[in-house]
């Protein structure tokens, strides 16, 4: 991490605008602790601890922070060897860097290609400054895209096995409720009931056929909707998804 003191103005935070606020906080640290340059390497597991305590953040939640900052334009990532080990690594570039007086600075990070250095603004004493907007988005998005998939394909797949043993069972018809009901009409009418005559004990009659028709379809209802449940229970216990 370097020391060097950084000066933000009021156009730096205005490169946080498009940032995801869940994102902001880890802009912030990478813009005060990577090189003079804005860069440093692309490592989720020691960037999360380095955050701490300043940042409390799992590597895999710094790695998703990553992602959001290459989606807004704020940074990006590029391959070039380790000047320690020669070895290829990846490493971030910050698209807008803070100013800081580079005099009597060292810089060991590794040059970006030159696609990505156009544009990117120069610090206090190293040449001018600059301006430029980047489109590159960086493997660290490529990578998020492909764990996305990879998972919505093992979900689909564990869907279809569920679906594939599961049986078409052929079932009965039911017997419609109205075959069950109480009669229409009092014994002295039925079944044609008393015509245009008004009688009080077929009218009570309707009425407990009308009431036991309602509570039968309410207690049908309420069976599919049990039943519903009871399947969703099954599919979460079997760790479908």
């Amino acid at each position: 991490m370097s020391t060097k003191q950084r000066m933000i103005s009021p156009a730096d935070l205005e490169t946080l605008a498009t940032v995801p606020d869940a994102a902001k906080p880890t802009a912030m640290w990478l813009w005060l602790n990577l090189d003079p340059l804005g860069r440093g390497r692309m490592n989720p597991n020691w960037l999360s601890g380095a955050m701490w305590p300043t940042l409390d953040l799992t590597p895999s939640q710094v790695d998703e922070h990553l992602v959001l900052l290459a989606e807004a334009g704020f940074l990006t990532t590029f391959i070039a060897p380790d000047p320690s080990t020669r070895e290829s690594a990846e490493w971030i570039l910050l698209l807008h860097p803070l100013r800081v007086d580079l005099r009597d600075t060292r810089i060991s990070t590794p040059e970006p290609p030159p696609h990505l250095s156009h544009g990117i603004p120069m610090a206090v004493g190293g040449g001018g400054r600059a301006r430029g907007r980047a489109g590159a988005r960086g493997s660290a998005r490529e990578r998020a895209r492909a764990q996305v998939r990879a998972e919505d394909a093992a979900r689909a797949d564990a869907w279809d096995a569920v679906q594939r043993d599961r049986e078409v069972l052929a079932e009965r018809p039911e017997r419609p409720a109205v075959l069950d009901a109480p009669p229409m009409f009092c014994d002295e009418h039925m079944p044609h009931g008393a015509g245009q005559k008004k009688c009080g004990p077929c009218r009570d009659r309707r009425l407990l056929r009308d009431e036991w028709l309602a509570r039968r379809v309410y207690e049908d209802r309420l069976a599919g909707w049990q039943e519903q449940q009871d399947e969703h229970e099954e599919v979460w216990d079997d760790e479908v998804f």
